[in-house]
């Protein structure tokens, strides 16, 4: 069972490592770590039963009352912070054992036991009325452990009184009583630290409080629950100095300790939670303070049930008018989805009829490119007619060069506009309003397949117009730097980039456009091409470019 605890923190230090190290992000990192260990209550809860489980099969088998009276101890303390009631009652069953040994030492602690769980459930006159019955003279070992809670109990009396003449007489004695602790305590002691930095921050003394506290905390054991109680009064000094951020951080710390240890009756995580409230977390805010209640409850502890529902209502009516508001935008983005749908439809309908009518004039355009043909081999049956032919062939060359760069261009452009057309689509059907238009457009191949083509087409058609591009492109290069497509292939991609320039395209974002290719990797080819150039580097592009031509 240590050993799975050990794990445990473990686990929980190296995420607070790698917390550490987003700084910005230092917050949300730990605030996750809070989450993961709240999701995990069963784990700790079944860690923490299984010892007390352990602690009461000891018990059984105890062979004598006298026996008996440290496992009883033991049991008080797992429950004292876990489950008040049952704390009583094994801090009952000490003073029994100790009535029957007559022991003043342990009827003493025993009842201190009792005391300390009655201020815990809130029941500050019956406490008051225990530690009256105890001569704390012959138990100085529990001298320390009667101051406590006397300081504990008047702190709770001064917090709560109506009167302010009450209140200042429980601060006086609070005051006194923690001064008593500084002498009875072993200095740089535990309970010394605890209570030194508690006296610090109630007298402003806030820098002094969070050296002392910083350079104990790294010392503490992690097993234990003391890191939950330093690390509170960390963020308490840091409240004290107006430094949210940095009492945000401790505060959830602290948190985190407590619920690993699976301590019930806390009070990091309530007041984490009203932060978490006042800088609009709702959701957190609400989660914690649930949670916190849960284990108020469970532990009985009434004084933190008390606090925890002044709180509550609060946050509970912040939560419900951010879900209404979230309700109401959900709504708002389901109409205007619908609306967007019905012009889906539309645009469809429209794109539908509008390709039929494209498709009509692609047969026009091929009778003309037939008629068209017939008139070129009328043209070259005269010398004359030839020469003109030649001239006029020389300037088309150049409208060609154009043209394929614009169109190329725009193929691009539409082959965007079609992939991005697809995942809106897509996105839309998914949320269930079209799922039959779902299946129609789930698939890439039609992109994919397109692309090739178009690659296809565009290689063939650029060696049309420039047969010698390859040889005369490599002509341009080092020796033995020449680029020669693979066996099947017309143009690799290096190629097609400096087919693309030769036509006119020399923006590397149209480039990339047009090859799906990122812009910092066409602009890796370039320069990679460049520096394999004979020529100068910053002529080479505008050789390319003269690549077919006579000029």
């Amino acid at each position: 069972m240590s050993k799975r605890i050990t794990k445990g923190f473990l686990f929980l230090v190296l995420l607070f490592s790698v917390s550490f190290a987003f700084g910005e992000n230092q917050i949300d990192s730990l605030l996750n770590v809070l989450d993961h260990t709240i999701a995990d209550q069963a784990k700790y809860d079944r860690i923490k039963e299984d010892k007390l489980r352990h602690l009461r099969e000891l018990l059984k088998v105890a062979p004598s009352e006298a026996t008996k009276y440290p496992i009883y101890g033991q049991l008080f303390d797992e429950y004292r912070s876990y489950r008040s009631d049952t704390a009583l009652y094994y801090a009952e069953k000490k003073l029994m054992i100790a009535k029957e040994l007559n022991d003043k030492e342990k009827l003493n602690d025993a009842r201190l036991n009792i005391a300390s769980v009655l201020v815990t459930v809130g029941m500050y006159k019956e406490a008051m009325d225990t530690l009256n019955t105890i001569d704390i003279k012959y138990s100085p070992d529990l001298k320390a452990y009667s101051f406590y809670i006397y300081r504990t109990l008047y702190g709770y009396l001064a917090d709560y009184a109506f009167a302010a003449k009450e209140k200042a007489r429980y601060a006086r004695l609070t005051e006194a009583y923690r001064d008593s602790l500084l002498l009875v305590n072993a200095p740089n002691s535990s309970a010394w630290i605890m209570v030194k930095s508690d006296k610090l921050i109630v007298h402003h003394k806030y820098d002094e409080a969070l050296k002392l506290l910083k350079d104990y905390y790294p010392t503490i054991p992690r097993e234990g629950h003391d890191r939950a109680i330093i690390a509170y009064s960390i963020a308490m000094a840091y409240k004290g100095k107006k430094e949210l951020k940095e009492e945000k951080k401790w505060l959830i710390i602290s948190s985190i300790y407590d619920l690993q240890s699976d301590t019930k009756e806390y009070v990091s995580l309530r007041e984490l939670a009203y932060m978490l409230y006042e800088s609009r977390d709702i959701r957190r805010a609400s989660r914690y303070i649930k949670r916190s209640l849960e284990d108020a409850l469970f532990c009985s502890a009434r004084l933190r049930t008390v606090e925890i529902s002044r709180i509550l209502p609060i946050i509970n009516k912040a939560y419900q008018m951010e879900t209404n508001a979230r309700q109401r935008q959900l709504y708002f983005f389901l109409i205007c989805i619908s609306i967007l749908s019905l012009f889906l439809l539309i645009s469809l309908i429209y794109g539908y009829r509008q390709m039929k009518k494209l498709m009509k004039m692609e047969k026009t355009l091929s009778q003309a490119n037939t008629q068209m043909k017939e008139l070129n081999k009328e043209l070259f049956s005269t010398n004359d007619q030839l020469t003109r032919a030649n001239a006029t062939l020389t300037e088309a060359n150049l409208i060609k060069e154009e043209y394929i760069g614009r169109y190329m261009d725009q193929c691009s452009m539409y082959i965007d506009k079609l992939d991005d057309y697809r995942h809106s689509l897509k996105k839309t059907a998914s949320s269930g309003k079209v799922s039959d238009l779902l299946d129609a457009i789930r698939s890439g191949e039609f992109i994919e397949d397109e692309l090739k083509e178009f690659y296809a087409n565009f290689d063939s058609t650029f060696l049309q117009l420039f047969p010698n591009f390859i040889d005369e492109f490599n002509r341009l290069l080092a020796k033995d730097e020449a680029i020669v497509p693979k066996p099947g292939e017309l143009l690799n991609t290096e190629l097609r980039i400096f087919a693309l320039i030769r036509l006119g395209i020399t923006d590397s974002v149209k480039i990339s456009h047009f090859l799906r290719y990122s812009l910092s990797t066409i602009y890796n080819y370039r320069t990679k091409i460049r520096n394999k150039a004979i020529c100068p580097r910053d002529e080479f592009e505008t050789m390319v470019m003269k690549i077919g031509t006579k000029l």
